[in-house]
């Protein structure tokens, strides 16, 4: 049958199989401890990745809270013992490196990058970078790539959602980047 369709017009065998499919999603990505990737997913479901997306986005509009990160997908961390902030920065896209890994050296999560832009709006992008070896990951996918980082739209400009165990962590990251001249406030 043709993705185009309607779904009123598919047979209820095809609508079974992919909500079948859709909760298997799901499952496997629940029973995860860390991103699972779309093509992981995929594979393990024998649908192409285009699928996989749209599978997704159906999920996410029935209000499931899917996150992608540049790994993979996860749920939202419901870790209730964690504290949040917004951290405003500013600099040029050489010193990236520098600010990333004072956030991790601190022992705080970079949860995205959030931009404002004057057409869209809000731009936001999931990062998810907890560690070295995840900033080096980042930065390899940067350098191959060769894709413009979302503050280079902003001048310079961003802000990060960042998270730890505890407030004084991102205290001291925030005392940090401020000594380094990346902190605008």
């Amino acid at each position: 049958m043709n993705s185009a369709t309607p779904k009123a017009q598919r047979p209820a065998s095809e609508h079974a199989r992919s909500e079948k499919r859709r909760n298997r999603i799901i499952e496997s990505i629940r029973s995860r401890q860390g991103p699972v990737s779309g093509a992981e997913l995929a594979k393990r479901l024998r649908v192409s990745r285009q699928c996989l997306v749209q599978d997704i986005a159906i999920l996410r509009a029935a209000g499931e809270e899917i996150v992608a990160t540049p790994r993979g997908y996860r749920l939202p961390d419901s870790a209730s013992d964690t504290h949040r902030a917004v951290l405003a920065c500013r600099h040029s896209p050489e010193r990236t490196e520098e600010e990333l890994q004072i956030l991790v050296d601190h022992g705080v999560k970079v949860l995205d990058v959030i931009v404002e832009h004057p057409l869209y709006g809000e731009l936001r992008g999931s990062l998810a970078i907890e560690s070295r070896a995840d900033l080096q990951d980042f930065l390899k996918r940067v350098k191959a790539t060769h894709a413009a980082l979302l503050s280079s739209l902003t001048g310079g400009v961003h802000l990060h959602t960042v998270e730890a165990s505890r407030p004084e962590m991102i205290s001291r990251a925030r005392a940090r980047l401020r000594e380094r001249g990346i902190l605008l406030k």
